[in-house]
């Protein structure tokens, strides 16, 4: 088998798969940005579509349960919504309530997504990772990343993490691949 480029964090992209690209929706969640200031669900966007990627939708909301949740429900019902990625209110302030939002609509949470996240922000912030509540999940078939909303927490839970598991060609295995069944019986 021809093996192309070697990922970070191991593995490789096989020359011998065609790419197929996903349908990913951006949401920011703040009460202090507008789509002329979300300079994180920008930098997701535009590395979504540099990446080969559609962007399936976009939305800035407040930092509201409510809202939260009715954005994501509305994207996890979407036939053209494979992933869902959400940026800010993973902090511990009492308006960052993010995490308590997306996670009661995980059917599945995806636990080692939070491991290799703190991982990988440790390198970059070192102990102010321990301030970070990432998490990642499944719902209704649906991949749902909830990241924090710096540019620089973007940067790297993209292009370390999320960048490759929505690369079906990586091997030895990513979560692209088991889309199609994530709602088997």
């Amino acid at each position: 088998m021809s093996e192309v480029l070697a990922v970070p964090g191991g593995g490789r992209l096989s020359a011998e798969i065609a790419f197929r690209p996903l349908n990913v929706a951006v949401m920011t969640v703040s009460d202090t940005r507008s789509g002329d200031s979300d300079t994180s669900g920008q930098l997701l966007a535009d590395r979504v579509a540099r990446d080969g990627h559609k962007l399936a939708g976009r939305a800035v909301v407040k930092d509201d349960t409510a809202q939260i949740q009715a954005q994501a429900k509305s994207w996890i019902a979407d036939p053209a919504v494979d992933v869902i990625i959400s940026t800010g209110g993973t902090g511990l302030t009492g308006r960052d309530v993010t995490p308590e939002a997306l996670r009661p609509l995980f059917d599945k949470t995806i636990e080692g997504f939070e491991t290799v996240w703190h991982m990988i922000s440790y390198e970059t912030v070192g102990l102010s990772t321990m301030q970070s509540r990432a998490c990642a999940g499944l719902a209704k078939g649906k991949l749902i990343f909830v990241l924090p909303g710096s540019n620089g927490a973007c940067k790297d839970g993209w292009d370390r993490l999320i960048r490759w598991q929505l690369d079906n060609r990586l091997r030895p295995c990513n979560l692209s691949e088991l889309i199609p069944r994530f709602l088997e019986k």
